[in-house]
């Protein structure tokens, strides 16, 4: 394996230093970061407007990984799935989602999954590591390329849904998605991200206390502890009283949008009284939440089936005859290796 350093993995500061050894203009720091971030550069070749000798140089100690794309799937529906390979040969999974004008991105924040969710194809795989913020960045701009290549649109929206838990990765994650708002990066504003927890209180809070603009959902998916806690054993040591407290203290401390993701499931979690459940739940928060309600995308893992959309439909109008804001999505992507952690199974498989 190369041994050079990845450049985007080095601070400024020792970049800094590393060129003042070598007796080079500090201008020449925000040249190559706009080259490495901005104009994404494959190469240090590339850096047209750098001497000779420092491209050279860079490229002797330095290397930048880029991620690649390994497979590439397109269903009927639109919907695209990728696998990212790594550099070091694991895959990482991203999704465009087309929706008329709107162009979302779901990307992944680890390989595989520590937390082991019944219903999700990840949670059946080991966590291999967490990826680094260059990785998280790369599939933005990935699935941003694609989106202009196979749509003519621009990605509208990037949600932090794919792959792993990011808030168990929360410092790469946090810098990724700098990297995507910085005006030296993509340029972005945070309101058009979300990220997708399943639910760990403390780092909620550390959210909050580290007042991020972008948005929350919580993959919820049972609104009582005791079903919760079978299909995410994240909920045993994460009760969803601690969850609403942690999502309480957010919400008043950034005003940032909070969504409930809803798995529905045939004959688990989609009766009246589940609504019920979810409605009180919902309503005792004190703080605006959106819900939506997901089809669900069975994977070969587990038994869990899609619930009927007429169940889909009541449930909906129940949650909304108690005047909470509801969507149904309904499942994408079902001719392909669509649902999360599917299509780099296979490819590892």
């Amino acid at each position: 394996m190369d041994a050079r350093k990845d450049i985007r993995k080095i601070s400024d500061s020792d970049l800094k230093a590393w060129m003042q050894t070598r007796g080079e203009k500090a201008f020449r720091l925000a040249q190559i970061q706009d080259w490495l971030w901005k104009k994404w550069a494959a190469s240090f070749s590339e850096m047209a407007n750098l001497p000779a000798s420092l491209r050279e140089a860079l490229d002797s100690d330095f290397q930048i990984r880029k991620l690649s794309v390994s497979e590439f799937q397109k269903s009927a529906d639109g919907t695209i799935k990728v696998a990212f390979r790594l550099f070091d040969g694991n895959l990482v999974e991203g999704v465009l989602i087309p929706s008329g004008e709107r162009m979302t991105a779901c990307i992944s924040s680890q390989v595989g999954c520590s937390l082991t969710c019944k219903f999700c194809a990840t949670g059946y795989m080991d966590r291999k590591r967490n990826l680094d913020a260059a990785e998280i960045f790369d599939q933005a701009r990935e699935i941003a390329a694609i989106a202009e290549k196979e749509y003519n649109l621009p990605l509208t929206n990037i949600v932090m849904m794919g792959m792993g838990e990011p808030l168990l990765n929360y410092a790469n994650v946090l810098e990724g998605i700098n990297r995507i708002t910085d005006p030296m990066g993509m340029g972005w504003s945070p309101k058009r991200i979300t990220l997708s927890t399943a639910g760990i209180a403390k780092m909620i809070v550390k959210l909050a206390d580290d007042g991020v603009k972008f948005n929350l959902a919580l993959s919820l998916h049972a609104a009582d502890d005791e079903k919760r806690n079978r299909i995410m054993p994240i909920n045993e040591s994460n009760t969803l009283d601690a969850i609403k407290e942690a999502l309480r203290y957010f919400y008043q401390k950034t005003k940032n949008q909070v969504t409930f993701e809803y798995i529905a499931f045939a004959g688990f979690n989609e009766s009246l009284e589940d609504a019920t459940k979810l409605s009180k739940f919902t309503r005792s928060t004190g703080i605006p939440v959106k819900i939506n309600i997901i089809e669900y995308n069975p994977i070969a893992e587990a038994d869990f089936m899609n619930a009927d959309p007429q169940r889909l439909d009541a449930f909906k109008a129940k949650l909304e005859s108690d005047k909470l804001i509801v969507n149904i999505r309904r499942s994408r992507g079902k001719d392909i290796d669509a649902a999360c952690g599917q299509l780099a199974n296979k490819s590892n498989s």
